[in-house]
């Protein structure tokens, strides 16, 4: 799946043709430059490398800056590879967010908003007030009973408990384009993509 890197900016709400209000996200899609094409002869598969968002010369180490030197460019903060493009690309060259086209759909990945340490009503929706389950009369938010008895005396793996949320890989699929924005490598999109503002995303096809 064809694609490119990019960062969310925020969530706002657009109004269409009929008057109703929609709910989207900006992205910030490119500029992305090609760093390595990966090609069926040398490495095994095709595939297009993709850089975005430079730093610092001083942030990057030798082999990095060594790298991107070949492609001409800065060194990048995020690069990821893409496959099934139907241009064909060679190293340098730059990919924006044309590359989308308004009424098409995406998938974007990102890494979730991390919310730490969280007890079993907000991490596994259990009942908790109102609706206490397993006889518990005085612990509103609590598990109630996680294991058998004396046989087999241990609680079986993938319990629901209490645990570390969130800062997990996610993919939002059929996201509709609902605007391209060229001039400013702007892509907006229906509804909502993982992570927090400013958090870098992969849009593909």
């Amino acid at each position: 799946m064809s694609g490119l890197i990019g960062k969310k900016i925020g969530m706002t709400s657009i109004f269409d043709e009929n008057g109703k209000n929609i709910p989207c996200t900006v992205i910030e899609a490119g500029p992305c430059i090609v760093t390595q094409v990966r090609t069926n002869e040398t490495d095994g598969y095709d595939a297009v490398q993709l850089g975005f968002d430079d730093k610092a010369d001083k942030n990057a180490t030798k082999a990095e800056l060594g790298h991107f030197k070949k492609a001409g460019t800065a060194a990048k903060r995020q690069v990821i590879e893409f496959k099934g493009f139907e241009e064909e690309y060679k190293l340098g060259d730059t990919i924006t967010v044309e590359h989308f086209t308004e009424g098409e759909f995406v998938d974007v990945s990102g890494v979730s908003k991390g919310k730490g340490f969280q007890g079993v009503v907000k991490r596994h929706g259990f009942g908790g007030v109102g609706q206490a389950t397993h006889g518990q009369h005085n612990r509103l938010r609590a598990p109630g009973s996680i294991g058998a008895a004396s046989y087999p005396a241990r609680v079986f793996k993938g319990m629901r408990m209490a645990g570390r949320m969130g800062g997990d890989k996610v993919k939002v699929e059929n996201l509709r384009v609902l605007k391209v924005v060229p001039e400013k490598n702007l892509l907006v999109v229906k509804g909502c993509v993982p992570g927090h503002k400013n958090a870098y995303v992969t849009i593909q096809k």
